[in-house]
């Protein structure tokens, strides 16, 4: 899992049969006429399944580049990591991807200043049951990840994409600074029916002032899922979190809302280049039908930190495992049951967290073995019952 310096298209019934053996994406608009590419000053636009190629191959060349009705063959990546400074990238009408067993990524964007929008009606249509087989990133076919976007700096801003049916996780944050993301909206419930697994919304490692705001996360079923939202705010977006966080620092997550996985998620931290994850702001965001409502796990036996973080004003409703939950046992992805103390987690403040949890889920569950400095006010869980099971909690929290 990454480190911060932190769980989506129709698929329609005929989809994944008619595409799989087509090696390039539908058309779904008739090329330009008479090129892929039409300057107009420093604004150029790319459409067909030749705008991918055109669009990189002019990338350093245009101010604004609007991608209009893409299709992006099999194999291949819409790649724009080379772009000048303050460059603005558009995403208009549907943009498609052929049919491919790779690792991917289908967009990869990188640069400094960069300004990426969608325009209104827009959809990047991932048609991820083409690859969904209930293996998700744990086996099956390779499944492409989605969108890389990794080395934006300076005051980039993503802003208003409409995300659909990801293959795997949906969107990389790696190796950024001063990147904000606004009002994206990931749609990966059609996998609850047709084996969508390990469809992350966020993955945020390896980066420092990230803001997420605005976000609209659907995942599958928890009975059947394993995704996370911040929502990889991984600070670990690895197990498919709608939210989830793996490392980083000086990181925001504001009016989020995180269905279909399990929760506000982050780690598990330990184990990677990067264990360091460190003010961490999830504000006024909400949790509805998740495994979890909020959640911090480190690895067993590994050395890391976990600091400064504050959850405010999160609701949280229909959680069917745990309400609350921290602890300090994970290895190869499951808990062990006893806590390790390489990875401390400290500064934590809980503001408001209120909601309910279902009849058999438990409303707080600590395991600690290095915890400290907790101030909780405001925490209001209802529902399920009380943990038997908790040990190690700091003063300031209760469970």
């Amino acid at each position: 899992m990454p480190s911060l310096s932190s769980a989506l298209a129709l698929a329609l019934a005929l989809g994944q049969t008619a595409v799989q053996g087509s090696p390039v994406a539908p058309m779904v608009t008739p090329p330009p006429n008479p090129a892929d590419v039409q300057k107009r000053a420093d604004s150029c636009t790319f459409s067909g399944s030749n705008g991918a190629s055109s669009a990189s191959a002019s990338q350093g060349s245009c101010s604004t580049i609007v991608l209009s009705d893409i299709a992006v063959p099999s194999g291949e990546t819409l790649k724009l990591n080379d772009l000048e400074d303050g460059t603005h990238v558009i995403f208009e009408g549907t943009t498609t991807f052929g049919y491919e067993e790779w690792d991917g990524p289908l967009i990869r964007i990188a640069g400094t200043d960069i300004t990426v929008t969608g325009a209104e009606g827009n959809l990047i249509d991932g048609d991820g049951s083409r690859w969904w087989d209930g293996e998700g990133t744990n086996g099956g076919v390779d499944k492409p990840k989605f969108f890389y976007a990794h080395k934006l700096h300076g005051n980039s801003i993503i802003k208003g994409l409409n995300i659909k049916n990801t293959p795997v996780q949906a969107i990389s944050v790696n190796d950024a600074t001063g990147l904000t993301i606004q009002d994206v909206t990931i749609d990966n419930t059609d996998g609850d029916d047709n084996g969508g697994h390990n469809t992350d919304c966020y993955d945020v490692s390896e980066s420092d002032s990230i803001t997420i705001k605005g976000a609209v996360c659907k995942n599958q079923d928890v009975s059947d899922s394993n995704n996370n939202l911040l929502t990889s705010l991984t600070l670990t977006f690895r197990e498919g979190l709608p939210c989830h966080l793996n490392s980083g620092s000086n990181i925001a997550f504001t009016g989020g809302q995180c269905s279909g996985g399990h929760g506000i998620s982050i780690g598990s931290v330990g184990g990677r280049d990067n264990n360091t994850v460190a003010g961490v702001n999830i504000e006024d965001s909400s949790v509805e039908d998740s495994t979890n409502g909020i959640r911090i796990k480190t690895i067993s036996g590994e050395e890391g930190s976990v600091s400064g973080i504050t959850y405010k004003d999160v609701t949280m409703s229909g959680i069917t495992k745990y309400g609350i939950k921290f602890e300090q046992d994970y290895e190869n992805g499951s808990p062990t049951g006893t806590p390790t103390d390489g990875v401390p987690i400290t500064d934590v403040t809980l503001d408001g967290v209120t909601g309910s949890v279902t009849d058999d889920a438990e409303r707080v569950y600590i395991l600690c073995a290095a915890c400290s400095d907790w101030t909780w006010s405001g925490v209001d869980i209802t529902g399920g019952e009380a943990s038997d099971d908790c040990e190690g909690v700091p003063d300031g929290a209760s469970c």
